[in-house]
């Protein structure tokens, strides 16, 4: 990956240099010869995983710190609520928006309409928008390297650079309309596929895509836990029989890896005995108690704190009229445009690593995990 910091110049849309005081609700609007509005819409998918709880109450927090005017609002996992939600924004003069989609393809209506009425700066929070031109910039963790790390751990802790094996796989997908989900799949896939092709991983249910391209079709669909739960009890049940057991499951995040983890369970598979290794992401507070517990392997965590904290100093460049910065402007092409992008570095934390990472580093408590 070619790393390049673009300076970016916002004329289009009349940004020029007014120092943050421009940050309040009283400041003049983004018209011929003024700053831009330090108001901001926010808008997260859903309220239903923990994480975007969080980053929606951070992000609020550091921009009302500011001075911002700030509308933050959770979809419910419904596009066409997300859809009006974003419009009822732009009504209420937002000439910031902070979109993570739940679908990234279906909002280039809407942002258009951001554009046209308020000439407003358009930031991806996390997921991607594809197919429109009117997305401005992208925050995100580097997606290819989560998966990476999640296919770099199954290598090492199964000796599989070693010749050690073969062992029985499982490899799940996250959510077909979640451009992320692509990227964290390519990343362990190519680190896995190599050891599939070779036998040294088997996958007894067949669902082992033949390449990166192929990923949606074992994807669950809205990052669903009980999605996740029903397919690995299909997959038990139809291709598990006699002695053969499950040695490791991909699970590119936690909501689906604790769906795996109860079909394990009921399935009769025991932590420290027979349990596989499972992958997963976002450390969720269940996950981590999950990982102390033996019955999760690892999480890739992404400190989504430092999301919101560069996502806030992106607003805070826009709204000085100053260049934003970013540290890649290759990888993200969403169909229409090479998303300008700023990539934060994942870290994988396991049972041995947990007090250090996350509890240490205050996020999360040792009270929340049973620590």
């Amino acid at each position: 990956m070619s790393i390049t910091k673009k300076v970016l110049a916002l004329g289009a849309v009349g940004l020029m240099a007014a120092g943050l005081a421009a940050c309040s609700s009283e400041a003049e609007g983004s018209t011929e010869g003024g700053a831009v509005d330090c108001n901001v819409g926010i808008s997260m998918p859903t309220r239903s995983l923990e994480r975007w709880i969080n980053d929606g109450e951070h992000l609020e927090k550091l921009l009302k710190d500011e001075g911002c005017t700030v509308d933050l609002q959770y979809a419910d996992n419904k596009t066409n609520k997300q859809i009006s939600q974003i419009q009822n924004q732009i009504a209420g003069g937002a000439k910031i928006l902070v979109v993570a989609p739940i679908d990234g393809e279906v909002l280039s209506p809407v942002l258009s309409e951001a554009k046209k009425t308020q000439d407003a700066v358009v930031i991806s929070y996390d997921r991607l928008i594809n197919g429109t031109e009117d997305v401005d910039y992208y925050a995100t963790f580097d997606n290819y390297r989560v998966g990476q790390l999640q296919g770099e751990f199954i290598e090492e802790q199964l000796g599989l650079a070693d010749g050690e094996g073969p062992f029985n796989l499982e490899p799940f997908a996250g959510s077909p309309d979640d451009n992320n989900a692509k990227f964290f799949f390519s990343g362990a896939w190519d680190v896995l596929l190599p050891y599939v092709e070779n036998g040294q991983l088997e996958v007894p249910s067949g669902k082992a895509p033949k390449s990166n391209d192929d990923w949606a079709s074992i994807g669950i669909q809205g990052w669903a836990s009980d999605k996740a739960q029903a397919e690995m009890d299909n997959r038990l049940t139809s291709f598990y029989t006699g002695d053969e057991k499950v040695d490791v499951v991909l699970s590119p995040n936690d909501s689906l890896a604790i769906g795996i983890e109860a079909s394990l369970k009921s399935a009769g598979y025991t932590p420290g005995e027979d349990y596989p290794l499972i992958t997963g992401q976002d450390a969720d507070k269940a996950n981590v108690k999950a990982i102390l517990d033996d019955e999760q392997s690892m999480t890739v965590w992404k400190d989504t704190r430092q999301l919101g904290d560069t996502v806030r100093d992106m607003i805070m460049a826009i709204i000085a009229g100053d260049e934003v910065e970013v540290n890649d402007t290759e990888t993200y092409d969403n169909g229409k445009k090479v998303v300008p992008s700023y990539l934060l570095e994942p870290q994988v934390v396991t049972k041995e690593n947990v007090q250090e990472k996350l509890i240490d580093s205050g996020f999360i408590d040792a009270s929340d995990v049973g620590l």
